[in-house]
């Protein structure tokens, strides 16, 4: 089965809310989240996002703790979303060689931080759009062919 990780700064907010809004999605892929730091490194998922969870009815694990991507991560995934610029800037920084080109943009527009816009919505319908594209693309184009 191929392997996606959606990496954030701090694994608490975005990248677990693309991490279980996809699984929710489909099951034709292993699917985690990382941080690129190690700043919440432990820490349970934000209160925000497992309100967006309850609200929109996406099942999650209550204990998920933040975890920050490792070195045998590049290798052991096959797609590398970061759901920012300066995510993907720093997993470029991160990457063995021979692993960039697993790195991508999550989406055309950054997903904004809702740690500091307050604004969890706004991130779980720009996170839901874009799993939803990704599933798209993965089923009409090699591009990604993992």
């Amino acid at each position: 089965m191929k392997k996606i990780v959606f990496v954030c700064l701090g694994n608490i907010c975005r990248s677990p809310m693309a991490e279980f809004v996809m699984k929710d999605l489909t099951d034709q892929y292993e699917i985690e989240s990382r941080a690129t730091s190690s700043w919440e490194h432990g820490n349970p998922i934000h209160r925000g996002t497992q309100k967006i969870f309850q609200q929109h009815q996406v099942p999650y694990d209550p204990a998920k703790t933040s975890l920050q991507i490792k070195e045998e991560d590049f290798y052991n995934f096959d797609l590398i979303l970061g759901m920012d610029e300066n995510n993907v800037a720093d997993l470029k920084q991160m990457a063995p060689a021979g692993t960039e080109h697993k790195i991508h943009l999550f989406a055309t527009e950054s997903v904004p931080d809702p740690w500091y816009t307050g604004d969890f919505e706004e991130t779980y319908s720009r996170v839901l759009t874009g799993c939803k594209a990704w599933l798209d693309r993965q089923a009409t184009s090699e591009e990604f062919d993992m």
